[in-house]
């Protein structure tokens, strides 16, 4: 359950981010597969090669501060659900009831997080042209053949048998 509340807290933090990283160059290293898209979403890295305008770069940051507040009621709403459950008492009706409401309130809030990141997106997308959302998907495909390349170099271990 920690894991939904640091992953909010990670897409805020991304969210916070990505607005400062349009006039920042990319740093080394940052091509590789190594290189994690979890910090501000698949898009960050690749707005930062398309050579966004000045205007472009300023919709972008006003398209990402705006979803922001609603991520964060998300994310206190978590936060408020998680106190109750950790404050109650195992195996009394209110931790049962604490436990079935920070359930609804982990599911609600990841609902949210995923139509506010493709609402996000497809109005960052709207702000680039026909040219940058060519190369776009370009890129989302370099990205994607590196990802795989290094699985197919470093595969998961195998499962311990059951016994």
């Amino acid at each position: 359950m920690r894991k939904y509340m640091i992953v909010s807290a990670a897409l805020l933090a991304a969210l916070g981010l990505s607005t400062s990283v349009f006039a920042q160059a990319p740093g080394p290293g940052a091509d590789g597969p190594g290189w994690h898209h979890h910090r501000g979403g698949p898009f960050r890295h690749e707005l930062r090669q398309l050579n966004l305008s000045d205007a472009q770069k300023a919709s972008i940051k006003q398209i990402v501060q705006a979803a922001r507040p609603q991520m964060r009621a998300q994310v206190e709403a978590v936060h408020q659900q998680r106190k109750a459950f950790e404050t109650a008492t195992p195996g009394t009706a209110a931790y049962q009831s604490a436990a079935a409401a920070l359930a609804q309130a982990e599911a609600t809030a990841a609902s949210a997080r995923v139509q506010e990141g493709a609402a996000v997106r497809t109005q960052i997308y709207a702000v680039l042209t026909d040219a940058q959302k060519a190369q776009l998907a370009t890129l989302i495909q370099q990205r994607e053949a590196k990802v795989a390349q290094w699985q197919a170099e470093h595969p998961a271990p195998a499962a311990p048998p059951l016994d």
